[in-house]
């Protein structure tokens, strides 16, 4: 969860239980989700507006100004970077990755922290594991924090992706922390996979217990891999049971949801909720019912990295909404 668990101590609201129930991914499932992946992208919240661009266009020194200095909160959202992805939709996903890597490192401004929400490895060997862990130590940030996807949990039902990335975690790998007046929930809705993405009762107890003591003006950020409204669940992209979490959120004037999954931007605000789905570092998946299903897509010679991106995200204190930019990686 944590590459410097010591660093930047603001009161980090995690603990470590006993992982819940162990479902592994079927060969079926694994067939079903083999062609999802993700990217960078750099949000930023500052005067009441969210502002999402990919890193490396010109949007980014906007961002970077309208988060300002001083109080005002920064972070960087990569998803879906698929280390060890073999393939003609992109021969080279580390080095994609590594050049996301480059992009959040020259935005112009030191991130307070990196999220990944997923996806990290193809195949969740430990070569992949130990791969894209190592390539993480290369971002200039104070913190990285992951939610693990679906890719990260074949065959032992997320165990190895604990074992490097869930320390002081609870339960499958979810937890929660506080920064520059921001409350963050970090949420694992990738294990037990039918149909849709599951959270399951233990964590949405979790969250239950969570937000009970919060002001209902603090702004709340939800991390997941698989995107908490229904974009599309012909397809998987949607979580059965994200409208019992939603509902503990409705007091609050300001939740921001980020997800990764799709490969693709995507924005949809329903009441109080804001959802933002991020692209991906590693190949594009065709917009939702446009092909026979969710699966990698080959582009033109040069246009790969168009694809390609990351998000950056900003908060000053005062306000209630986060600024959102996305940025390509071309």
């Amino acid at each position: 969860m944590n590459e410097y668990p010591d660093a930047h101590d603001e009161t980090l609201d995690v603990g470590f239980e006993q992982p819940a129930g162990e479902h592994g991914m079927t060969r079926r499932q694994l067939i079903r989700h083999a062609g999802w992946f993700g990217g960078a992208v750099v949000l930023t919240v500052a005067g009441g507006e969210v502002i999402s661009h990919v890193a490396g266009t010109p949007g980014t020194a906007a961002a970077a100004a309208a988060g300002g200095s001083g109080s005002a909160l920064r972070f960087v959202q990569i998803s879906d970077s698929h280390i060890g992805f073999q393939g003609p939709a992109n021969m080279n996903v580390a080095g994609t990755f590594a050049e996301a890597i480059n992009q959040v490192n020259s935005l112009g401004f030191r991130p307070d922290f990196v999220m990944h929400s997923g996806d990290l490895t193809h195949l969740s060997t430990a070569g992949q594991f130990d791969q894209v862990k190592q390539m993480m130590t290369g971002l200039r940030t104070e913190r990285v924090f992951t939610v693990p996807g679906e890719h990260d949990s074949i065959g032992d039902a997320g165990r190895a992706y604990r074992q490097r990335f869930g320390q002081g975690t609870l339960g499958d790998g979810w937890y929660s922390f506080d920064t520059h007046g921001v409350h963050f929930i970090a949420l694992v809705n990738t294990l037990n996979l039918e149909a849709l993405g599951h959270l399951g009762n233990e964590q949405i107890d979790f969250v239950r217990k969570d937000v009970a003591g919060l002001s209902s003006d603090t702004p709340i950020v939800v991390f997941s891999h698989i995107p908490l409204f229904a974009m599309y669940p012909q397809w998987g992209w949607s979580t059965d049971d994200a409208l019992q979490v939603l509902a503990l959120m409705r007091r609050f004037s300001s939740v921001t949801c980020l997800n990764g999954h799709v490969h693709q931007l995507f924005t949809k605000t329903e009441g109080n909720v804001t959802f933002h789905s991020a692209t991906t570092t590693a190949y594009p998946l065709p917009k939702p019912g446009q092909g026979p299903g969710p699966v990698p897509q080959v582009l033109p010679a040069g246009k790969l990295k168009g694809a390609l991106g990351i998000r950056s995200v900003g908060f000053r204190q005062g306000t209630e909404a986060l600024a959102v930019k996305d940025e390509r990686l071309a």
